[in-house]
């Protein structure tokens, strides 16, 4: 098999053990307090991350978040270009960025409700300057379908962010102890940039800082107080089906002492691996960055 099948093959068989272990999903599965939780403020000082993706964004720019939540990164673009435009198919998700949105004061973005791979190409809204999808790749089967539509809907820049373990397997340990096997492999950059490679994009690739920081300085994270705060972190997200949340809390609680380190910061999770995020970006139609096997 090519590099996009093998890639379509991890991704249906994270799809399988899913549903024989949790069942069919629910409605909406980012919605709720998931989405709560992806909500953040638009004019907080961002870190030097954001700063990065930022530095492609123009002031006279439309930008495309695909899979853009709850508006974390959308609306802080939106005060520094001319139109963000968020495009998610979680109904939850949009009410948070809506209501962010409202409270911030923010009056040129707009939510659309919609999958990406579902959206006609001609659709109003689905083209921008720069076209951004941070964290969605790792749920994508047709894998070439949806870069593709990414390029085809920038006038100037494609960007691709995901981090080096792949954020639905930052909990693996956790997963391991609840259902007694490993969680099946979600396609990172190692799986995606040979995708990408097949279809004869060539992009650049940076690896960002791994630490928060602002301004230059360092931000320690901030760690749960209490021991009942740290089993409701260590349960919370989707790789925890909601049926099962009383399960995965006793697991936890069993396994405290090998999950957590109580230091004066507070409880500090021992079972999440080092991460840093991956920035992959090309220039639509730029010949030095696509083979000759683009079409």
């Amino acid at each position: 098999m090519g590099a996009i099948e093998d890639y379509a093959a991890l991704v249906e068989a994270v799809e399988f053990q899913r549903e024989r272990l949790q069942g069919p999903l629910r409605p909406d599965i980012w919605g709720g307090e998931i989405a709560k939780r992806f909500r953040a403020d638009p004019k907080r000082e961002m870190d030097d991350n954001f700063q990065v993706l930022a530095s492609f964004v123009r002031p006279d720019d439309v930008f495309v978040d695909v899979g853009g939540g709850a508006g974390r990164l959308s609306l802080p673009m939106a005060l520094r270009c001319r139109h963000a435009i968020n495009v998610d198919p979680s109904s939850g998700m949009g009410q948070e960025f809506q209501e962010s949105m409202a409270e911030a004061g923010i009056a040129n973005a707009s939510f659309v409700l919609s999958d990406w791979q579902d959206m006609d190409g001609a659709q109003g809204g689905t083209q921008g300057d720069v076209v951004h999808a941070a964290n969605v790749t790792y749920y994508v089967r047709d894998i070439d379908r949806f870069a593709a539509k990414l390029e085809a809907s920038a006038s100037r820049r494609v960007i691709i962010t995901l981090w080096s373990v792949p954020s639905p397997m930052l909990n693996a340990v956790l997963f391991k102890m609840v259902y007694g096997e490993e969680q099946a492999v979600v396609p990172g950059h190692a799986q995606l940039l040979p995708a990408l490679w097949e279809m004869g994009i060539l992009p650049d690739v940076r690896f960002l800082p791994q630490v928060t920081t602002f301004d230059g300085v360092p931000v320690p994270p901030n760690y749960p107080q209490s021991k009942d705060d740290a089993v409701e972190m260590a349960s919370a997200g989707i790789w925890l089906a909601t049926h099962h949340r009383d399960r995965g809390e006793a697991v936890v609680r069993e396994n405290f002492q090998e999950l957590f380190e109580e230091c004066p910061e507070g409880f500090v999770p021992q079972w999440l691996p080092d991460a840093r995020e991956v920035l992959i970006t090309w220039e639509p139609g730029n010949p030095s960055q696509h083979g000759d096997n683009h079409g």
